[in-house]
């Protein structure tokens, strides 16, 4: 069986074509987002393993969830994924979409990993920093992680900016074993 990211790119750049071409990029993203969190749900992955319920009833299980909640394209969206039955690579396609965007839009995604909780100035001269740094606007997402000991590690695509005490200590270690 194919890749889910395999599956879900097509699917993605369909939707975003169709985001994009309406000038509709941001409804898009936040109907995704509720699309992917429906599809998450247990019941719902239930109901997407059941090859007995046809396609219209697959749709009509997230329409009814989100009644009103989407535009007549992404409902269409919505019918098309269940009669591949794809509607279970939704998280994947939500992934590639908001991808796409972030690269129309010259945004970056950072992980951002510390050991104590940021002030939120603190995240926004850290964010300030990156952006001077990358040259792109950047959208961070803080993760705790009491491991470092202090400082902070970043993560942005496959770059590490690793300014935790934990990697200082390592990297002390190291020097004085040689």
């Amino acid at each position: 069986m194919a890749e889910p990211s395999t599956i879900a790119r097509p699917y993605a750049e369909a939707a975003f074509r169709l985001a994009d071409e309406a000038g509709k990029l941001a409804e898009w993203s936040a109907m995704l987002a509720a699309l992917a969190q429906v599809a998450a749900s247990e019941r719902v992955q239930a109901a997407l393993g059941d090859p007995n319920l046809p396609a219209p009833k697959l749709a009509g299980v997230f329409l009814g969830i989100l009644g009103g909640k989407l535009s007549a394209a992404c409902e269409n969206f919505v019918r098309v994924l269940a009669e591949n039955r794809r509607l279970e690579v939704l998280a994947e396609i939500r992934a590639q979409f908001e991808a796409l965007r972030n690269e129309r839009e010259g945004v970056v995604e950072a992980d951002v990993y510390s050991a104590l909780e940021l002030e939120p100035a603190q995240m926004a001269d850290l964010v300030a920093r990156l952006e001077k740094h990358t040259g792109r606007k950047v959208k961070a997402k803080l993760s705790l992680d009491r491991e470092l000991i202090g400082g902070v590690k970043v993560v942005i695509g496959d770059k590490v900016i690793d300014a935790s005490a934990r990697a200082q200590l390592t990297a002390l270690a190291n020097a004085l074993r040689t």
